[in-house]
C-alpha cells in the first residue's frame, strides 16, 4: 500500500532497499510475464507504482531506493532514503500495512543526519471493481507514528492520513482506438493531520499515466516483442504535496516522475526520474528505484494468502 508521504522539502519519500535488488533480478528473471498480481479489474493489471499508491491491496514486499536533492536555509541536500513497506491480507479485500525508512541527509555547510524514520502502519479495503470497464477503487488509512524513529530524522509527533485511490484502464475504448486501449491511468488523494498544532497539515494528490506492452501484447495485438520488451509498462507519475495551513498554506510541491516498470511472474522491478515541478520543490533531479515481490504469487499457500479466508 505505497501511500506517499511528504518529505522535508515538500517532496515524496522514496521507499527502497538497494540490496533486494540484486537478489530479486536473479529471481525474477528467469519467469515470464505477470500471470497473477494483485490489483486486476477485467483484462487490466495496474503495477505497483513507486511514488503514487495503487488501487489494489495483496500479499506483497516493496523495497525502495531515492536519491534527490531538496532545498534547505543551507542550501541543498543530498538526500537518500532505503525503504521498506509490507502488505499482509486480512481478508481478500482488505489489508494492513507496515513500513519504514533508513535516511541519510547531507548538506553543503557540512551538517548531516542518518537515521531510521518514524514507523508507518495502515489499513486498506478495495471497495469496488468494474471488470468490464477496468475500473478500480479503495479506501484506506495510514498512520506514522511519531517518535518511534530516530531523533534525527522522524518527526515527535504523529500523523493520520485517510486515502482514496483509484485505477481505470482503458481496454473499453472503440476499435478505431484500439492502440490507446493499453493506456491506463491510477490516482490518489490522501490528506495528513498532524497532532502537533505547530506542524502544518497537508494535502498529497496525484495521478499516474501508464502504457502496458503486456497488455497491448495479449488484448491488442501481438507485435511479437520478447523479453524483456514484451513485460514493460512505460509510466509517468505525478506526485504532489499541498500545505493546507500555516505560513505555507496553499503552496504546493512535487515531482514529475518519467520511467519504466519491468514485470515478471514473482515481482517487478522500477526506475525513475524525479523532476521537482517548481523551485519550492528543488532544483536537481532525483532517481527512484523499486524491487517489488508478489507474495501471493511465491507463497501462495503459506504467508501469501489472507489471514481469513471464506
Amino acid at each position: 500500500m505505497t501511500i506517499p508521504i511528504a518529505a522535508r522539502g515538500g517532496l515524496p519519500r522514496a521507499r527502497l532497499a538497494a540490496p533486494a535488488l540484486l537478489a530479486g533480478a536473479a529471481l525474477c528473471c528467469c519467469f515470464p510475464a505477470a500471470a497473477r498480481a494483485h490489483a486486476i479489474a477485467g483484462d487490466r493489471v495496474f503495477p505497483a507504482t513507486m511514488a503514487i499508491d495503487d488501487p489494489g491491496v495483496g500479499d506483497e514486499i516493496d523495497f525502495q531506493f531515492g536519491h534527490i536533492k531538496t532545498p534547505g536555509d543551507g542550501g541543498d541536500a543530498n538526500v537518500n532514503t532505503a525503504s521498506f513497506e509490507w502488505d499482509k491480507l486480512i481478508t481478500s479485500n482488505l489489508a494492513f500495512s507496515v513500513g519504514s525508512a533508513y535516511v541519510t541527509q547531507n548538506a553543503p555547510d557540512g551538517g548531516s543526519a542518518k537515521g531510521a524514520d518514524n514507523l508507518t502502519i495502515g489499513l486498506k479495503y478495495l471497495a469496488y471493481v468494474n471488470p468490464a470497464h477496468e475500473f478500480m477503487l479503495s479506501a484506506g488509512v495510514h498512520a506514522t507514528l511519531g517518535g518511534t524513529g530516530s531523533k534525527a530524522i522522524g518527526d515527535a509527533f504523529s500523523t493520520i492520513s485517510p486515502g482514496v485511490f483509484f485505477g481505470k484502464g482503458f481496454g473499453d475504448l472503440p476499435d478505431a482506438l484500439a492502440y490507446l486501449r493499453p493506456l491506463a491511468i491510477t490516482g490518489a488523494v490522501s490528506p495528513n493531520f498532524t497532532t502537533n498544532a505547530s506542524a502544518p497539515d497537508s494535502l498529497d494528490w496525484g495521478m499516474t499515466v501508464q502504457y502496458s506492452i503486456p497488455y497491448l501484447q495479449s488484448s491488442v495485438k501481438n507485435l511479437g516483442l520478447g523479453a524483456p520488451f514484451a513485460n514493460l509498462v512505460p509510466i509517468v507519475e505525478f506526485p504532489m504535496n499541498t500545505c493546507t495551513g500555516g505560513a505555507c498554506s496553499g503552496q504546493t510541491t512535487g515531482t514529475i516522475n518519467p520511467g519504466v516498470l519491468w514485470l515478471t511472474r514473482w515481482g517487478q522491478f522500477g526506475i525513475e526520474a524525479q523532476i521537482p515541478v517548481n523551485r519550492a520543490s528543488g532544483r536537481h533531479t532525483g532517481v527512484l528505484l523499486q524491487a517489488h515481490l508478489y507474495l501471493d504469487d511465491i507463497f501462495p499457500h503459506s504467508i501469501g494468502k489472507p489471514l481469513i479466508q471464506p
